[in-house]
């Protein structure tokens, strides 16, 4: 086991006009589970290859360890990749496409096959192992596909969106088998994915990355409560945080008729700017009454049971902008939601408001 830290580690695409990663600066501790994440293109997977040696690092570094391995080729750097496609080889059974690796690398049979099988009673793969890959559901062989980088035994597990390629509902258990793997074997693991519903869930902290540059690392539960700027407030959580925009006033930050309280001094913080950017979470607002709130103009209602998401805009929106303004969803704990085409006023929890700079994107104090 090791750490990993990346220090202003670059990549540019020749031909390409800005870095795929630009100045990558991250420390992994041992053990630890890091998840990497944001949308198409943002350098996550490119972040990943660069670690694994198969992209070319052209400025910074890359430890492992007390290893500088920037320069060194992928079979010397003790790392076991798990992809997005499994890359199993289809004329092998089980057992010799997780040994596979080990046979290459000069390891005894009887070595080979214990560390086989115990990777294998590990996975709940024991009774699959003289099967081919064509004879296994897509979560087993993404099974097959981590007991051959776990038989390994390597300092750093990287893995590239290993669970795309499964179904929703086995998405979810096999993302909890691999988190619970990797706390039961205790190996540093790089994980990349573009889904954060997934990146919380899974990792002990988690890196969010947009245009190849690092916006923020946290615990997932920080993540979500503090986030630093736009970017990551829209990114993180499902639904998205709400990003209203409002207009400065003496008391706090208006949005249509209502006035949503903001301590001056957070106000201070930018006190140039006229507009300022609310950030408010589903589960904040509440059903108001009388003319406490935000007044919305209900379009749809998704009743969950216990829980209903409303969907709305400001009220007052005429009909013809509807479908290009500020979309405002609300989680409302209630059997009686409101229903489509009515208009109510949600409250907010004013201790959870965040208040972001328009012209920054950054959070204010």
């Amino acid at each position: 086991m090791a750490t990993v830290q990346f220090t202003d580690a670059t990549r540019v695409y020749p031909g390409a006009d800005h870095p795929s990663v630009d100045k990558l600066n991250l420390d992994i501790g041992d053990g630890e589970f890091m998840v990497l994440v944001g949308p198409s293109g943002c350098g996550k997977s490119t972040s990943l290859r660069m670690l694994a040696g198969l992209e070319e690092v052209n400025a910074g570094s890359i430890h492992i360890g007390d290893r500088d391995v920037t320069d060194l080729p992928p079979k010397d750097r003790d790392i076991a990749m798990v992809f997005q496609n499994y890359a199993l080889y289809p004329h092998m059974t089980v057992g010799d496409n997780m040994g596979f690796a080990l046979k290459m690398a000069g390891v005894s049979k009887a070595e080979r096959q214990q560390r086989v099988e115990e990777a294998a009673k590990l996975l709940g793969l024991d009774d699959f192992l003289n099967r081919k890959p064509k004879a296994l559901s897509g979560g087993q062989r993404q099974r097959v596909a981590m007991g051959r980088a776990i038989v390994r035994s390597p300092q750093v597990f990287l893995m590239d969106e290993p669970l795309s390629n499964l179904d929703a509902k086995l998405r979810v258990s096999t993302r909890t088998q691999i988190a619970a793997l990797q706390t039961r074997l205790g190996v540093t693991t790089v994980y990349v994915t573009h889904d954060q519903v997934e990146a919380m869930t899974m990792g002990d902290r988690v890196a969010v990355m947009k245009d190849g540059v690092l916006m923020q690392v946290d615990s997932p539960l920080a993540l979500y409560d503090n986030p630093k700027n736009l970017f990551v407030a829209g990114f993180i959580g499902s639904p998205a945080m709400n990003l209203i925009e409002g207009v400065v006033s003496a008391d706090g930050i208006s949005v249509g008729d209502y006035v949503v309280p903001v301590p001056r001094e957070t106000l201070a913080h930018a006190a140039n700017e006229k507009n300022l950017v609310l950030g408010i979470r589903p589960e904040n607002f509440d059903l108001g009454s009388g003319n406490e709130g935000i007044g919305i103009d209900v379009d749809v209602v998704e009743e969950l049971g216990a829980d209903a998401f409303i969907y709305g805009t400001l009220a007052g929106t005429p009909d013809i902008d509807k479908l290009t303004a500020q979309q405002i969803v609300g989680r409302i704990s209630s059997r009686t939601p409101p229903h489509r085409g009515t208009t109510v006023r949600l409250n907010i929890d004013p201790e959870h408001v965040h208040v972001f700079s328009k012209a920054t994107g950054n959070r204010l104090a």
